[in-house]
């Protein structure tokens, strides 16, 4: 099939790359000339296990190209994706559909025959009826159909994700439509990732009902963290027994500093605005986002009750900026509200990140960023380790705590044990752990 993608941010790229890996030809479009050229030149615009060679491999068998001309790449595609961003509007947190639709209209005076329009982007219910219309309007004699395709991509695993994905929800009830994405997503089908076609105002509210849902799991099991700090139970045990439930599932069940990143913190905003809308309140969807901002800014409190005493003038150490491992991605980050939380109390920051310190530069001001956790931690009152990354896995707790000024840690990931933490020297609080652990001293 001949696939073009319009975007080359995370879904567009990953979702190119993929298709032309599985033996589509693949035209990813955008306007950013920097980007295209760089991406020819086989530098990604971001970081994904993997994306680097999954793209060359497939710019080398000649299925993967790049361009920044729509017309002609829209003009001979079998199917045209809209892959641009979907940003939250500051006035009102709805999502801003300012690319769709333009994409649309682009798409609507490139048409020369019969294609299949695919919204990829995240966009709320009613969309794809939006984009039929400007299509329509721009080229009423156009032979189109549209179609909603949410895409399920964790960042960190995205690519394990388009080629073994749970479901492919699609969202049209037009036969020929129906034919072209069995025909593209035909190589991913099987027994256990199924094609979901359903109507297509149904697929665009998939999407946002299934980010709010894990982010209410998140959110539900950091509240059950507080409450086992207060009762001295300890929340990795009370995750392992809920999770094993498998009407519920152990997934998104680690207690921590709050959800964030590019999907949860704007589609529970976008499907919040959406049930405004209609008149539809969805209310716990409403408290989870309230609960989850006040507990990043909670998280430096922790911090600074942990060093105990006056903290102006104290440094704390920063390990891992991005809001998940395996990604530079900085958007609605943890890290940001609690090192804002700490500088607002007169703390002096050392941060390291194995991949977001370029972008965490930009959103970061008074900030040291450092070389290793063990640069970070030198001269440090405090540690503090956010992103669980595989670096900070297997750190030498003792080289850490010796270059430290006072050594205390903050396990806001429960990546460690109290007892190795504490026979190297530290003073330790994690997150949801009251009970003292077997073997502690």
């Amino acid at each position: 099939m001949r696939i073009t993608m319009i975007g080359t941010g995370y879904v567009g790229l990953v979702s190119g790359a993929c298709l032309s890996d599985v033996g589509h030809d693949v035209i990813c479009v955008d306007k950013d000339q920097r980007k295209i050229d760089a991406l020819r030149n086989g530098v990604m615009p971001i970081y994904e296990p993997g994306l680097d060679a999954l793209v060359a491999r497939n710019v080398a068998a000649g299925r993967l190209s790049f361009t920044t001309d729509l017309k002609p790449a829209v003009a001979g595609a079998d199917a045209v994706f809209i892959a641009v961003g979907t940003p939250s509007r500051k006035a009102d947190g709805h999502a801003d559909l300012t690319y769709v639709y333009a994409a649309a209209r682009e798409i609507a005076e490139s048409l020369t025959g019969p294609v299949v329009i695919v919204t990829k982007s995240t966009v709320p219910v009613g969309t794809g009826d939006e984009v039929e219309r400007i299509v329509r309007m721009a080229n009423p004699g156009a032979d189109f159909s549209i179609v909603s395709n949410p895409e399920f991509l964790r960042e960190g695993a995205a690519i394990e994700d388009f080629m073994k994905p749970d479901r492919v929800v699609l969202g049209t009830d037009d036969d020929r439509a129906r034919a072209v994405m069995q025909k593209i997503y035909a190589p991913l089908e099987g027994p256990n990732s199924p094609l979901v076609f359903t109507a297509r105002r149904t697929s665009e509210l998939i999407k946002y009902a299934a980010n709010a849902f894990l982010s209410i799991k998140i959110t539900f099991i950091n509240e059950v963290a507080d409450l086992c700090e207060a009762v001295g139970a300890d929340v990795r045990d009370v995750s392992r027994g809920i999770g094993l439930d498998n009407r519920i599932g152990a997934k998104f069940l680690n207690a921590g500093p709050g959800y964030g990143g590019s999907c949860f913190p704007k589609d529970t905003l976008a499907l919040l605005k959406t049930a405004e809308d209609y008149a539809s309140p969805i209310r716990v969807v409403d408290v989870v986002v309230q609960v989850n901002e006040s507990r990043k800014r909670a998280m430096g409190r922790k911090v600074l009750k942990a060093m105990g005493g006056d903290p102006r003038g104290k440094t704390v150490a920063i390990l891992g900026l991005t809001f998940k491992p395996n990604t530079d991605d900085m958007r609605e980050a943890p890290s940001l509200s609690i090192i804002r939380a700490l500088q607002d109390a007169g703390c002096k920051i050392r941060a390291h990140d194995p991949e977001g310190v370029e972008q965490a530069r930009e959103l970061l001001g008074d900030v040291s960023f450092c070389k290793d956790a063990y640069d970070a931690a030198s001269g440090a009152d405090a540690i503090a380790l956010v992103t669980e990354w595989d670096d900070y896995r297997h750190l030498d707790l003792k080289k850490l705590a010796d270059a430290m000024a006072t050594p205390v840690f903050l396990d806001l990931r429960n990546v460690y044990s109290r007892g190795e933490a504490e026979e190297a020297g530290f003073t330790y609080e994690a997150v949801g752990r009251g009970a003292r652990e077997p073997g502690a001293a």
